[in-house]
């Protein structure tokens, strides 16, 4: 094993101390993520939602028809885990599901106007503290942050992700469903 090369349990060797200003840069993201997070917690909470909510939210209504398998391999959760969160989003009338029109067997998933909204107010906060820090970093600090944050995403997603930053480009204009009526909306 070399020096640089995790042992098998992830960590790294104890004879190896972390380098500060690394460490330094992990702690940072502990405390931008906190930040980043926030604002879209505090209107979560009037929903009765949490942040898997606000995944969930946030990746249909860039990418309106996505498949559930999908959204599965973005997130990383279990089906239980989605599944719990998914039916509180359709019932809710924020998520629309749809069998597929090729497979009727795939479940497409749409944000509803509702939907829409609630992911673009959780949105906003977010895109207003990431431009002001881009701003106090200089325009072409940009391109940099953006080349970091690609390679800290694990190398085998990283085409994946590519692909999915690209095609949430040409979903500017969002197709939203009608949510269908389904008891007591908030």
């Amino acid at each position: 094993m070399t020096s640089d090369t995790p042992s098998p349990n992830g960590r790294q060797p104890a004879h190896q101390d972390p380098e500060p200003a690394l460490l330094d840069l992990v702690e940072l993201l502990f405390f931008a993520y906190r930040d980043f997070t926030r604002e879209p917690d505090k209107i979560l909470v009037d929903f009765g939602f949490g942040r898997a909510h606000h995944r969930v939210l946030h990746f249909v209504n860039r990418h309106p028809g996505m498949r559930v398998a999908d959204l599965l391999d973005i997130l990383k959760i279990t089906k239980q885990s989605l599944g719990r969160v998914l039916k509180q989003l359709v019932d809710e009338g924020f998520i629309l599901q749809e069998a597929g029109k090729t497979d009727r067997r795939e479940r497409r998933l749409y944000p509803t106007q509702r939907g829409h909204e609630l992911a673009e107010q959780l949105v906003a906060p977010q895109i207003k503290r990431v431009a002001r820090a881009v701003e106090a970093s200089g325009k072409e600090a940009q391109t940099c942050i953006e080349k970091f944050l690609r390679q800290m995403i694990r190398e085998a997603d990283r085409e994946h992700v590519g692909k999915l930053l690209e095609t949430g480009k040409t979903h500017g204009d969002v197709s939203t469903k009608p949510a269908q009526p389904r008891g007591p909306v908030r």
